[in-house]
């Protein structure tokens, strides 16, 4: 069974903004433009990646003259070189996905024995973006502002068959329409300080490893401890909160981050399939915790009323390469970005191991006469993840040369009585530019492992579940650019142990293990 995967988005580049780098094109600039042409972690990604290319471009030619030449509709009859000269941008990103698995997965609950763990699924998201330049529009320095929304539909292969710790595609969504993004940035001390307030996607900016974002497997984008322990995933793709976030650069080599935002953008009442599972049906919540759209489907909820998740990110970057390769004469040193970070969540968790009593929840599963307070987890106050993340280039053939392999590691350590996962990481090497005459292509291997929390291992046991330990997940990807507005990337990924060893539909045997193939491509209109 294999898989495609199909991408179109329209886009409006924003290059010439007089605006401080995004995080994706900080990073590309301080790699050498050796990271992947698209970053797939999330539509946002995706178009500030296309904006930074586009950027770029613009900066090599010495010029603030839009060049459309890598939209396939040009210059939209006029319009997009209007609305670039006053500050406008309009993006589309549309996204649609086709995936399936040729080996293991389950059958859904609701196909039971006559259903096949095996087959396709589709799923799509189209993501329009309104950015405004302040200093273009109305002549106010270093303001920008930023809405956008989605729809996303289909149906999620991760859900329905896989039963993955967390999806294979980063594109995976509960169907909705909402409100996205609604912020405004504002720089000082000429770029060195911004500052967005408003409702936020965190995970375009912390959490991120720049070569790590070649890949599909939503594991290589926002990581799998904070998807899984956190309240809906917290404020990540799909979903964002309001929030503030500080961002100060005092060198080319040094960032520092900080961002205080509404922990649980759904506002669900708990952040734990089985915790949910072993208490829902007689609290009468709803029976998936993980749900986008139980509360505030359109986005429009703007939660406040939970925890705050405070999260900080120190980079530095390695070596950071001229804005100019071609005029450079003395080697730079092969460049690397280092960062550590971490987050603390002042809402209270559902403990894994006991109930309201001090006994067992687990066990409290089982008992005919457990009353309320035997089937109510024990509620523990605050949440941390710790985090550390390498990307470096290990070689090029010359200064000049496209070519260039880079590795990352990353790897994210919190507590286990209250979360689902204790430990992960991912690692994987890239090739830029492989062929000759394809200096935008990038393949690459990554790996990932995530490890069921000491608190999940103890209640599967007291339930007598299946015992949970460690998924492993391998991906070889190939990301080409066809045309100057196409791309395609070849996928596939391997899953050993689903979830850790989790049980299929019918309670009696684990998930088998599982080979997906795909197919990925995005054009820009």
């Amino acid at each position: 069974m294999g898989s495609c995967v199909v991408w179109f988005g329209l886009a409006l580049p924003a290059a010439g903004f007089a605006q401080v780098q995004t995080q994706i094109e900080e990073d590309r600039a301080r790699l050498g433009n050796s990271t992947p042409l698209i970053q797939q972690i999330d539509p946002a990604t995706v178009r500030d990646s296309e904006r930074a290319q586009a950027d770029a471009e613009e900066k090599a030619a010495g010029d603030d003259k839009l060049d459309t030449s890598g939209n396939l509709l040009g210059n939209l009859w006029g319009a997009r070189p209007w609305l670039y000269r006053h500050g406008i941008t309009f993006d589309i990103q549309e996204v649609d996905e086709v995936w399936g698995n040729g080996t293991g997965g389950s059958a859904s609950g609701n196909d039971g024995a006559g259903g096949s763990g095996t087959g396709p699924a589709y799923d799509g998201v189209t993501m329009p973006t309104l950015t405004i330049d302040t200093e273009k529009l109305f002549g106010l320095k270093g303001g920008l502002f930023n809405v956008s929304a989605l729809q996303t539909r289909g149906r999620s292969i991760s859900q329905d068959h896989l039963n993955n710790f967390n999806p294979i595609s980063g594109f995976e969504a509960d169907r909705s329409t909402r409100l996205f993004e609604l912020w405004y940035q504002q720089s000082f001390l000429k770029g060195k300080l911004d500052v967005k307030i408003g409702q936020q996607d965190l995970d375009t900016e912390f959490l991120i490893s720049d070569y790590a974002s070649l890949y599909l497997n939503a594991n290589f984008g926002w990581p799998m401890a904070p998807s899984v322990n956190l309240y809906g995933g917290g404020p990540s793709w799909p979903l964002s909160s309001p929030a503030i976030r500080i961002r100060y650069r005092p060198s080319e080599k040094f960032t520092f981050m900080f961002a205080a935002a509404d922990d649980n953008p759904p506002g669900n009442r708990y952040n734990s399939l089985p915790i949910q599972q072993a208490t829902g049906s007689i609290s009468g919540y709803n029976s998936d915790p993980t749900s986008q759209t139980t509360n505030g489907a359109n986005g429009t909820t703007f939660n406040m009323g939970t925890g705050a998740l405070l999260m900080t990110e120190l980079q530095y970057a390695l070596n950071p390469q001229p804005a100019d390769m071609s005029s450079t004469t003395k080697n730079p040193g092969l460049p690397g970005v280092y960062k550590l970070g971490g987050y603390y969540d002042t809402a209270k968790f559902a403990d894994y191991r006991y109930n309201q009593r001090g006994t067992s929840l687990g066990a409290a599963t089982l008992n005919a006469s457990s009353t309320q307070s035997d089937l109510t987890p024990r509620w523990d106050r605050g949440n941390w993840m710790v985090y550390g993340i390498i990307d470096q280039m290990i070689w090029r053939p010359s200064l000049r040369s496209a070519r260039s392999v880079g590795v990352f590691v990353r790897a994210t350590g919190n507590g286990g009585d209250r979360n689902m996962i204790s430990f992960a990481i991912d690692a994987g090497l890239n090739l830029k530019a492989p062929f000759r005459g394809r200096d935008n292509d990038t393949i690459g291997l990554g790996w990932g492992i995530g490890r069921a929390s000491s608190g999940q291992r103890q209640f599967d046991r007291d339930s007598n579940s299946f015992v949970q330990g460690n998924e492993n997940h391998l991906e070889l990807t190939y990301q080409a650019q066809v045309t100057p507005w196409m791309v395609m990337q070849p996928d596939f990924q391997y899953v050993w142990n689903p979830s850790g060893g989790v049980a299929d539909w019918s309670g009696n045997r684990r998930v088998g293990n599982e080979a997906i193939f795909g197919l990925h491509g995005s054009i820009t209109f």
